[in-house]
């Protein structure tokens, strides 16, 4: 069973910038395209962004698109997502995914625990 712990949460002024990442257990990390989404208080959770196996190929959510950068490093097992220009519409909790697929299909087989992101205005 894949573990995935993340970090880099914090709270953070507007403008501002933060890099999230989560490790991954276990030895088949890069097989599997990984991704981030997250939760607002009151809203339902939401895609961010996503990666192939590879890290070749992203998605990105239109509102986070041009703001936020996700990229992967097979060698140590962890994904991560660089987030600039923050907004207090980014105030979530975070949380990174682990797709059933080497290519992003949104199909989650497992989840992280989940980092609070604040953006203060």
């Amino acid at each position: 069973q894949v573990q995935l712990v993340e970090s880099g949460g914090g709270l953070v002024q507007a403008g501002g910038s933060l890099r999230l990442s989560c490790a991954a257990s276990g030895r088949t990390f890069s097989s599997y395209a990984m991704g981030w989404f997250r939760q607002a208080p009151g809203k339902e959770r939401e895609v961010v962004a996503g990666i192939n196996w590879s890290g070749g190929s992203t998605y990105y959510a239109a509102s986070v698109k041009g703001r936020f950068t996700i990229s992967r490093d097979n060698a140590k097992n962890t994904v991560y997502l660089q987030m600039n220009s923050l907004t207090p519409e980014d105030t979530a909790v975070y949380y990174c995914a682990r797709d059933r697929a080497g290519s992003w299909t949104m199909a989650i087989a497992a989840w992280g625990q989940g980092t609070q992101v604040t953006v203060s205005s």
